[in-house]
């Protein structure tokens, strides 16, 4: 991530959302898109996840005098990810403040998700460990001094903002993915002393200075097993979707005052290896140093929970040279950070190469290197760039327009084999940036998406889905009913209205949805969804045509047996 620290002004917004839905208490804040059906894309341009029906002679005949036809069958689900980070180091995006109580704290990350929800994002990645501390209840490290000005000091009156934003968030149909920094032990510009519980107290010899940094030597075994026991502890006890780390593996090289770089100070470390019979020269030592925790944060996250996907968002190039136009920064030589062996070896669920550049810088060029990474993804992993959104509309160097930010979700949706976007950060959404909430939710944000499928991971099967219609005090509603144990994790229900199928999403908990007033669909079809986004057959109900109090059975759809 970009380092520099600013403050951010939480600017009040509201959207309005396309209908008002009327819900049961069990489930908040449905999620709304429109598509036209019968298109072989999604709405906004977005690829569809399986092949809709072509329309019929006489829809198409319909359609060129210049009717609105909408098909019998409910369109694809439109699926892309839609990310954005949210920094708590040096205060960039929440809590835009350390002095902040309880109450402000929590205002502002409800207004934080809300607008990520309004945006239709539909996953935000918060920071949980900035620098070997905790934004949520740890045994293992100290609170952090980004939520309460000194390190160490717990939060009066107490709460989790983990388990608060993961709680809000999922009320919102936001994924919630869990980012930590593995090495940083103290981030440049802290105010407050180290707590007694501090890994450069508890166990100093493990953690090196580096250009006014405390960092842990990524040569110790020691930090690995640290960092893997952080990790772990939090998906054991809390309801994430994901985890993430970023691109600060060895520390950015830093010159001192005659120019020259500072070397890493982990001769300890390295004589020990040497000592043992190491073989590697330096550099790839310290290659294979950040390998292991890759290999072991895979292995250890999805042993715990096995839905639960892994991402990394490494420098956006890995070489210069790579490919052939490509100039600037060696991430593989400076940083210790060989990122396409970890996507090769299909180490991750997620990738985001943080491509910060503009589509039109030749030695950096976005479409460029997202090419040449998809090219690398051969175990087909999720690809999800990172943007740095935080310089669109922005002034000085290295800024760009908000029309180049459009440009880069347009490319990246014609690229094959990309699914989505990562947004740098959250606080240029919070002041609009140069209006651009206004033009993504104009362009390509104008339709929900839900997040790609994970298919090579484990989690049970979603049942199919078992729902009626009924005549409430509230207007029609769609009942769910509960069928033994099995509950998905989300809906999605599509309505098919005269002039679009409207998609929704709603908690899997939910028991009775209510159609909105004044949509007055023809059809409902709706497909209930497990952890990791596999699709349940879908299942449509049909309205008669005079609409009484009404039990409607579920119908597979597409020829399938009828629903139990």
């Amino acid at each position: 991530m970009p380092r520099r620290r600013q403050g951010v002004v939480m600017a009040a917004w509201v959207l309005s959302t396309m209908v008002a839905c009327r819900q049961s208490a069990s489930m908040a804040r449905p999620a709304v898109s429109m598509s036209p059906a019968g298109a072989a894309r999604t709405t906004s341009g977005i690829p569809a996840s399986r092949t809709a029906t072509s329309r019929t002679a006489a829809s198409r005949s319909a359609a060129s005098r210049g009717r609105v036809v909408v098909s019998a069958e409910a369109p694809p689900l439109p699926r892309e990810f839609r990310g954005v980070w949210v920094a708590s180091v040096g205060n960039i995006d929440w809590p835009s403040k350390r002095s902040l109580t309880t109450a402000q704290q929590q205002a502002e990350l409800i207004a934080l998700l809300d607008r990520a929800a309004a945006l239709k994002l539909n996953a935000v990645l918060f920071q949980v460990r900035p620098a070997a501390d905790a934004l949520y209840a740890s045994k293992i490290e100290p609170w952090s001094e980004y939520l309460t000005g000194v390190q160490g000091r717990a939060p009066v009156p107490r709460w989790d903002p983990l388990a608060f934003a993961i709680q809000e968030a999922h009320a919102r149909h936001l994924e919630l993915h869990a980012w930590f920094n593995p090495y940083r032990a103290r981030y440049t510009g802290t105010k407050s002393p180290l707590s007694r519980t501090h890994i450069a107290k508890t166990n100093p010899s493990l953690v090196k200075p580096y250009a006014g940094y405390l960092w842990m030597d990524p040569g110790e075994p020691a930090v690995r097993a640290r960092t893997l026991r952080v990790v772990l502890d939090v998906v054991k006890r809390y309801d994430v979707d994901g985890v993430h780390i970023d691109d600060y593996f060895y520390p950015y090289p830093e010159n001192d005052r005659r120019g020259r770089v500072i070397p890493f100070p982990d001769d300890r470390s390295w004589k020990r290896y040497v000592q043992k019979g190491g073989t590697l020269e330096r550099a790839a030592w310290r290659r294979n140093n950040v390998d292991l925790l890759v290999q072991e944060l895979d292995a250890g996250i999805h042993k715990v929970k096995p839905w639960v996907r892994f991402g990394i968002s490494p420098f956006g190039i890995w070489r210069p040279g790579y490919p052939a136009q490509v100039r600037g920064f060696d991430a593989y030589e400076k940083l210790y950070a060989d990122a396409r062996k970890w996507l090769r070896e299909g180490w991750v669920d997620y990738f985001t190469p943080q491509l910060y550049w503009p589509t039109t810088k030749v030695e950096q060029a976005y479409p460029v290197l997202l090419d040449w990474w998809v090219g690398e993804n051969v175990m087909g992993r999720h690809l999800w760039p990172g943007n740095f959104t935080s310089r669109a509309g922005g002034v000085g160097a290295g800024a760009f327009s908000v029309a180049e930010l459009v440009e880069q979700i347009r490319v990246t949706r014609l690229q094959a084999g990309a699914g989505g976007n990562v947004h740098f950060s959250m606080r240029s959404f919070l002041a609009n940036q140069a209006g651009m909430n206004d033009s993504l939710l104009v362009g390509p944000y104008a339709s929900t998406a839900l997040v790609p499928a994970t298919p090579w991971l484990k989690a049970p099967p979603p049942p199919l889905p078992t729902a009626r219609l009924a005549e409430t005090s509230s207007g029609t509603a769609l009942q769910f009913l509960a069928k033994g144990k099995s509950v998905p994790w989300q809906y999605a229900i599509q309505l098919r209205t005269d002039s679009a199928w409207i998609t929704t999403v709603v908690s899997g908990g939910t028991t009775s949805w209510t159609i909105p007033p004044g949509l007055n669909p023809s059809a409902v079809s709706v497909v209930a969804l497990n952890r990791v986004g596999t699709e349940s057959a879908p299942v449509l109900v049909t309205f008669p045509a005079r609409r009484g109090a009404i039990e409607a059975p579920s119908i597979p759809a597409r020829g399938r047996l009828h629903a139990p």
